[in-house]
């Protein structure tokens, strides 16, 4: 009775457009309203409060509204502070010291891959991308290893829309021959990213997934291609970052093989 007695309703409207808009690319005033059975007025209120204090955003062309990145950076804050990176850092220190290449940690957002952590390798020639840089997921092993793992209809969400730009001659050109490669990770529970973002890197990825058995993140191995070639069949690679992102779902919850 205290619990329901200490409710703010307009606080629970207002968290219930933002669970709403989280689901969807953008909405209309109107189609808010529907979802949620709420009154016009009301949701052009919360919308406007929530848009003043920065956690909405308009687009000046439809109109519509979206969730903007502040709630995405605080989630990134929350992660970093208990959640995540805090849980996956023993191992991918671990996967880098087998590995001897660079270790990176990814998130998926809204079609692309952010990454969150990672650990360096001690060789002179290092590659990999800086913590925070946002790429598509279409074309890297960390976004391809979440996107398969993704029920058809939230791969569809993603996916829609895509323009498949060719950021080198090894880029994945288009959604049919992106599937394939799905299917093909699925099957085998990791992924190869042959040079498709950047020329000369190899990234070797496998997918987090959380108690809900969902897939939440990615861990890769980066290696440059000629190390890779050099070396690649006297270490396991694959292992490597297939075990290090089953310890970390182990940690999470998932139950899943």
């Amino acid at each position: 009775m205290e619990e329901r007695s200490n409710r703010v309703k307009s606080i629970e409207k207002a968290m219930n457009i933002i669970e709403v808009l989280d689901n969807e690319s953008e909405l209309s005033l109107g189609e808010i309203s529907e979802r949620l059975a709420m009154d016009k007025g009301t949701v052009h209120r919360l919308v406007a409060t929530l848009k003043y204090c920065g956690y909405v955003d308009q687009n000046l062309e439809t109109k519509k509204y979206s969730n903007s990145l502040k709630l995405f950076e605080m989630g990134n804050r929350v992660v970093e502070k208990k959640g995540l990176r805090k849980v996956a850092e023993p191992f991918i220190k671990e996967a880098a010291a087998l590995a001897g290449e660079t270790i990176n940690l990814g998130v998926q957002h809204e079609g692309n891959i952010i990454y969150i952590d990672k650990i360096e390798t001690s060789e002179t020639i290092k590659v990999g991308l800086n913590i925070g840089r946002r790429i598509p997921s279409y074309c890297t092993g960390l976004g391809k290893a979440i996107l398969a793992f993704l029920s058809p209809e939230r791969r569809e969400e993603l996916l829609s829309g895509v323009e498949f730009y060719p950021y080198t001659p090894h880029t994945v050109r288009d959604r049919e021959s992106l599937e394939r490669q799905l299917a093909m990770i699925r099957e085998q529970g990791y992924c190869i990213d042959d040079q498709e973002y950047v020329d000369g890197l190899i990234c070797i990825a496998a997918p987090v997934f959380d108690h809900n058995n969902d897939p939440i993140a990615a861990v890769s191995v980066s290696i440059p291609k000629y190390r890779y070639d050099a070396i690649g069949k006297k270490i396991d690679y694959i292992s490597i970052a297939k075990n290090a992102a089953g310890k970390i779902s182990g940690e999470l919850g998932s139950r899943r093989k």
